[in-house]
């Protein structure tokens, strides 16, 4: 399988550097040197996108926050920055990784191939989902909390399921009811919030572990 990367950067000798490392490796290789650029190009749907964090006018961090909620793909920032907030910044926009400039190609490489890995792993898993006292059946479209079965309507267990297999990725109202309900579907994404209380008040019968998290302003997301 041909893998596609994005490289974000400014740095042009970089982006040609990485190209032709990455191409030799038989990687189909888009790149952008600034961010406005890389936003452009994730229509292109990378597997893996490489991010710069210091570019002028959009950077990375910015760019990773701007995408995270359209991408499921794998983002691994390249920084120059040290700094222990740098990097929790990078992180908590919703990276999954970083590597540190200058670096050598065969780490960056085995950092790629292991997240695609654990990508494909993500997308070929098992029918099942185990968190803590928390089992989620996908094929037997159940939820289950130490030995109790939670009651379910159909919207309900859609909204769960949606959720957690996707984890840590934040999706508004209106995309949480068009991928419960449908793109067809007539009706008020404001229900969504009313099925999300609906479905903590059932989690909270039974256990005081949060798996669905309010982020103020931009909707819900899975705990991971």
């Amino acid at each position: 399988m041909q893998y596609k990367i994005l490289i974000i950067d400014d740095d042009k000798e970089l982006l040609k550097m990485l190209r032709r490392y990455f191409e030799i490796k038989r990687y189909e290789v888009i790149t952008a040197e600034n961010g406005t650029e890389g936003l452009n190009k994730i229509k292109l749907q990378p597997d893996i996108i490489l991010l710069d964090i210091n570019m002028p006018k959009i950077d990375g961090i910015e760019v990773c926050q701007r995408i995270r909620d359209k991408v499921a793909c794998p983002i691994l920032f390249l920084t120059a920055r040290v700094e222990e907030q740098d990097i929790v910044s990078g992180l908590s926009s919703g990276g999954d990784d970083y590597i540190l400039k200058p670096f050598s190609l065969k780490e960056l490489d085995a950092r790629i191939t292991a997240h695609l890995k654990r990508e494909v792993r993500r997308i070929g898993r098992t029918e099942c989902r185990f968190q803590g006292e928390l089992s989620i059946d996908y094929q037997a479209k159940t939820v289950q909390i130490h030995t109790a079965y939670l009651e379910l309507t159909k919207l309900e267990y859609a909204i769960i399921e949606f959720l957690s297999m996707n984890p840590g990725m934040v999706f508004d109202k209106e995309r949480i009811y068009e991928k419960v309900c449908g793109l067809d579907a007539e009706g008020d994404s404001r229900v969504i919030t009313e099925l999300i209380r609906r479905i903590r008040n059932k989690f909270q019968k039974y256990t005081e572990t949060e798996y669905i998290e309010t982020v103020w302003g931009m909707g819900y997301r899975w705990i991971k």
